[in-house]
């Protein structure tokens, strides 16, 4: 498995009129989540496109616990708990400031070629950076 964190404060702009987080912007936060998880093993979200693979969203799934507020502090935990095929599948869980989980999702997202637009197993360099950071 891996396991990262990542803390962001809401803004103003992420909020509907009663200071509740909009649920469209979730998917933004878990997008962080992902780019930091790549990050974190040593692989910059940009640096798997500059080699030529796209990482579409296929699905997407999602359960609020509590709402997120407007300045809160937020947790992101994001995870990849299965070793990747022609997909990749990411966890999360979202704290407040208070450590109360407050959101659960996934995402799965395929491997694609750019060029020829062909759905690709996870690439090799990709999958030695996950077989190196992975805990059991």
């Amino acid at each position: 498995m891996i396991h990262t964190t990542h803390s962001l404060r809401v803004r103003y702009g992420e909020t509907d009129p009663m200071k509740y987080v909009y649920y469209g912007n979730y998917a933004e936060y878990f997008e962080v989540g992902r780019v930091e998880l790549f990050r974190s093993i040593g692989m910059p979200y940009n640096e798997i496109e500059n080699q030529g693979i796209w990482l579409p969203v296929s699905e997407y799934k999602i359960k609020y616990l509590k709402p997120a507020l407007y300045d809160q502090k937020l947790e992101i935990h994001t995870f990849v708990k299965k070793m990747p095929g022609v997909r990749i599948e990411f966890d999360y869980e979202i704290f407040n400031e208070e450590g109360v989980k407050i959101t659960e999702a996934s995402t799965t997202l395929f491997f694609l070629d750019a060029a020829t637009q062909k759905v690709v197993k996870c690439p090799d360099f990709l999958l030695k950076l996950i077989e190196n950071n992975w805990k059991h």
